[in-house]
């Protein structure tokens, strides 16, 4: 393991003796005076799922879930100094690369999913000290490996490593302190945060020129929808007094991304099944190459009727929010349409039951 590996390990490992320890349960009572109260309950009842028998059991779950919290934030606060350096390039990497302004919002938006439904992901607490440390482990392997491949690949790419490593052993914090089964319940927004990744460079150019040939082949339909003389070669227009290219900048990778984001949330809070969650994921991809042809025969067909300069004015610089939300608008039907199916599945199998009884 590299230098690096080593010390982010130790540091970890600082934080876990603090958490926890690494004496017997008696050793721990010893410490009983000296270790703050919290603390100590949670040494002495990790490992013990959460009852409903007990009279006082309600003020013990919120002792509980305290204790926890407080334990996880000890454990969040030694792993953001931990990687302090990746985390604070991957901000200014947000905000130099327009295709990941997004990822500042990322874990705001995971930590509200989780509070939100905080009662049913913390109903039952109980340490998973395999499974934590599992990841922890994988994790600061991870972190070890990244100069090893990093430099060869790439600055986006080094950073998309030690940012994935450090998800993980977000998550296996995560697991130490609540358990595998509220990981398991909370795993949407704990695999949200795996958004937060820079995409690596092979994937993002693949993803790029799919963008790019899915709208010019979108515009070129519409422009011959409408009756627009144009001749096309690979990705330039010729239009009636302008020429066109659809460029890597006019791909539409920054919106699409967005698009992405918001089909995947709305997959979560409005449907059930994983099935039309995946249907409406899915969705999103067509919507935003169609959202993005509408865009570029708009801005076309207004530099050839009404003003050239449309073309590099802020409609086409700063507009890309008129047409997202257009997408929103089109993604909308697609959404209420897998509402309506999940509805009428529930409902049908209860009618034939009723059937069936009415029948007998």
């Amino acid at each position: 393991m590299s230098r690096r590996g080593v010390s982010l390990a130790q540091r970890l490992a600082t934080g876990l003796r603090y958490l926890w320890g690494t004496e017997s349960d008696g050793a721990l009572r010893d410490r009983a005076r000296s270790a703050p109260a919290w603390l100590l309950r949670f040494l002495t009842a990790t490992d013990s799922p959460i009852s409903s028998k007990s009279r006082t059991e309600p003020h013990r779950r919120l002792n509980m879930l305290a204790a926890r919290n407080a334990a996880f934030g000890v454990f969040m606060a030694v792993a953001l100094a931990a990687f302090w350096a990746p985390l604070s390039m991957l901000i200014r990497f947000s905000f130099r690369q327009e295709q990941y302004s997004h990822i500042i919002l990322i874990p705001l938006v995971s930590a509200v999913l989780i509070f939100l439904d905080r009662t049913r992901i913390f109903s039952h607490l109980k340490t998973c000290w395999g499974a934590g440390l599992g990841l922890l482990l994988a994790g600061t392997l991870l972190y070890a490996l990244a100069p090893r491949y990093g430099p060869a690949a790439g600055e986006n790419d080094q950073l998309a490593i030690e940012t994935l490593s450090a998800v993980i052993i977000w998550a296996g914090g995560f697991v130490l302190c609540y358990g595998i089964r509220a990981f398991r319940v909370g795993r949407f927004p704990m695999l949200f945060l795996l958004l937060m990744v820079p995409i690596p460079d092979f994937l993002l150019s693949r993803a790029i020129f799919w963008l790019r040939s899915g709208s010019a082949e979108v515009s070129y339909a519409l422009f011959q929808l409408l009756g627009v003389p144009v001749l096309r070669s690979g990705f330039i227009f010729s239009l009636p007094g302008v020429t066109i290219e659809i460029a890597q900048e006019c791909s539409g990778i920054r919106s699409s991304l967005a698009l992405v984001i918001m089909g995947l949330l709305a997959g979560h809070l409005f449907l059930r099944s994983p099935w039309t969650k995946a249907a409406l994921a899915l969705a999103v991809l067509p919507l935003a190459i169609v959202k993005n042809g509408i865009r570029i025969v708009t801005l076309s067909l207004l530099s050839i009727y009404v003003d050239p300069s449309f073309l590099t004015g802020r409609l086409h610089h700063e507009g890309g929010i008129i047409f997202f939300l257009l997408a929103l608008v089109l993604l909308a039907p697609v959404l209420w349409l897998l509402q309506r199916s999940e509805r009428s599945s529930r409902t049908s199998p209860e009618a034939g039951n009723g059937g069936a009884s009415l029948h007998a």
